[in-house]
C-alpha cells in the first residue's frame, strides 16, 4: 500500500500543510492534523452519503469507496496517526516544515516546503490537494471534541446487511452476555 512508503506519506503531508496555510495560517495542531491527514487520503469516509455535495467531485477526482482500503478504517487511522509524529520530524529535519507554540505546538510549511509543492505534477497530487481543501473547509471550525466524535463515526465499520454491527464482534461482552459463553460450544456442553 502506498501509505507504507515514507516518501509517499511525506509528499502527502507536504501537500496537506500547503493546503492548510489558507485555513490555518499560524499552523495546525497535531491532533487536528492527524484527522485532516487521514480523511484527506480517504475523503469518502466523510462524504459517504449519496447526496453529499462534495461526493461527486471526489469521485471525479479518482477516489473510490469500493477500494479495499476502506475496509478497515479504524486500524488504518490508528497506524497512520502513530506514524505522523515521525513524518513531521522528518519534515522538520529537511527544513520543509516548522513549528510555532500558541498554547500548543502548531505545524506549518516553510517557504522551502511551499516551493516543493509547486513542483508536484502527478494527477494524484491534484486529487489529494482537492480532497485536503474539501476536508479542511468542512472541518476547520469544528471543535476538537466534535472532531474526535466525527473521526470515530467515520472510521467505525458500517452495520452489515444482517443487522450486526461488525465492530461489536471485536468488543468485550458486558453484563449478561459475559456469563453466556456460547461461541464455539452449546449450552449443554459438547456432544460427541
Amino acid at each position: 500500500m502506498p501509505e507504507h512508503d515514507t516518501v509517499f506519506r511525506l509528499a502527502q503531508l507536504v501537500l496537506l500543510l500547503d493546503a492548510a496555510a489558507q485555513f490555518h495560517p499560524d499552523g495546525v495542531p497535531l491532533e487536528r492534523l492527524g484527522v485532516y491527514d487521514f480523511i484527506a487520503a480517504n475523503p469518502l469516509l466523510m462524504a459517504s452519503a449519496e447526496d453529499d455535495p462534495d461526493r461527486l467531485e471526489l469521485l471525479m477526482a479518482g477516489f473510490d469507496d469500493r477500494a479495499l482500503s476502506y475496509a478497515s478504517p479504524a486500524q488504518r487511522f490508528a497506524t497512520r496517526r502513530e506514524r505522523l509524529q515521525h513524518d513531521l520530524a522528518l519534515l522538520l529535519a529537511y527544513d520543509l516544515a516548522t513549528t510555532a507554540v500558541r498554547g500548543h505546538v502548531l505545524y506549518r510549511l516553510t517557504s522551502a516546503g511551499h516551493e516543493l509543492t509547486s513542483r508536484f505534477t502527478a494527477m494524484y497530487a491534484h486529487s489529494y490537494t482537492l480532497a485536503a481543501n474539501i476536508v479542511m473547509n468542512r472541518l476547520r471550525k469544528v471543535s476538537d471534541s466534535r472532531l474526535r466524535e466525527c473521526i470515530t463515526d467515520w472510521t467505525r465499520l458500517p452495520i452489515s446487511p444482517t443487522g450486526i454491527d461488525l465492530a461489536d464482534l471485536f468488543t468485550e461482552p458486558t453484563g449478561q452476555e459475559a456469563d453466556d459463553d456460547t461461541v464455539g460450544s452449546s449450552a449443554t456442553g459438547p456432544t460427541s
